[in-house]
């Protein structure tokens, strides 16, 4: 038995021997590499609020998603040089204002007084007074005065404020067209007895060195007329030194029909509107916009008569100027002339 353990030794041990013999370990798992994120050159991380703070960068939803880009700000509207800021872009025109476009009315005149043909004529049987003449039309008979130093009232009646210095005077008048009026003789203005400034001006309270009142009213089968059914047309003017001699200034007419009171005011391009016999290809007849359709558009306060309606009505939402003297527009009046009654 002791030889036994004696020269084959102890087996345990020769087994605990086997398992301490070391062996190469396994190979690592593959590895696989993450794919590389693109860097936006446009996104940047914004800078910390405190020295100390640590950064923070945006995190978006999902891959490939980038928030939007902000739209431009308005251009500035207004002065550029407003006070408290500076500038912010190009400044844009203000819209320009809506204007009123109207259409005419058109209104029977039984009487009119060539405001043109107003002269002052020597009295030959008083010298150094000067008389009143002009050509009118009627197609009703009537009557015509003459005021001097005259005040309008309501109604359109007439006060001469110097009546004990130039009392008024009415002449009667049958129906006819160019007629001549002249004042009778003694009747006229002797200048010398007024003040050379009351007579260049309109005075106070609305005081016209001259008036002329033209009354037309129908008749009854004895010539007696019809109250109640009268209109009328005054002249204002004032007088005017030319080379030492003083003429007739025509200031402004009205009209007084059917109770509604209207002041006569010239238009500028309405003559060639109104010729007839004029060729189609002649200029000045057509708009000056769109150069096809006839002139009907007038524009206030400076009378151009130089548009159809059609570019009337666009031109009053684009621009407040008028087209041929750039002069600000305050209202259209659409006339249609010899289209209808």
């Amino acid at each position: 038995m002791g030889n036994i353990s004696s020269s084959g030794g102890n087996p345990r041990r020769r087994h605990s021997g086997a398992i301490r013999r070391s062996h190469p370990p396994p190979p690592p798992p593959p590895v696989t590499p993450l794919p590389e994120i693109a860097v936006n050159p446009m996104v940047y991380p914004g800078p910390a609020p405190y020295p100390n703070a640590p950064l923070h960068y945006p995190q978006y939803p999902y891959p490939g998603y980038y928030p939007p880009v902000p739209m431009a700000q308005p251009p500035q509207v207004g002065p550029a040089w407003a006070p408290g800021r500076y500038p912010c872009g190009p400044v844009m025109p203000s819209p320009a204002p809506f204007v009123e476009h109207q259409k005419a009315v058109t209104i029977k005149n039984d009487v009119n007084i060539r405001k043109d043909s107003l002269l002052l004529e020597p009295d030959h049987d008083n010298p150094g007074h000067f008389l009143l003449s002009f050509s009118f039309d009627a197609t009703l008979s009537g009557s015509i005065t003459v005021y001097f130093f005259a005040k309008e009232g309501e109604g359109c009646t007439l006060t001469p404020t110097k009546e004990n210095l130039l009392a008024p005077l009415t002449v009667n008048f049958r129906e006819g067209l160019g007629q001549k009026f002249r004042q009778p003789a003694g009747t006229g203005i002797d200048f010398s007895v007024f003040e050379e400034s009351e007579l260049l001006k309109v005075g106070d309270m609305g005081v016209y060195p001259l008036a002329v009142k033209a009354d037309a009213s129908p008749c009854n089968q004895d010539e007696a007329p019809l109250s109640g059914n009268s209109n009328s047309q005054t002249t204002q003017a004032v007088f005017e030194k030319d080379k030492g001699e003083f003429r007739v200034k025509v200031v402004k007419q009205i009209l007084w029909v059917n109770g509604m009171r209207y002041e006569l005011q010239e238009i500028y391009g309405i003559g060639n509107s109104t010729q007839n016999g004029l060729n189609e290809n002649d200029q000045g007849k057509e708009c000056v916009v769109c150069l096809s359709e006839p002139r009907d558009t007038i524009v206030h306060p400076c009378r151009h008569m130089c548009m159809c309606s059609n570019c009337a009505k666009v031109l009053r939402f684009q621009t407040n100027r008028c087209p041929i003297c750039r002069q600000p527009v305050e209202r259209l009046l659409e006339i249609k002339v010899g289209s209808e009654e």
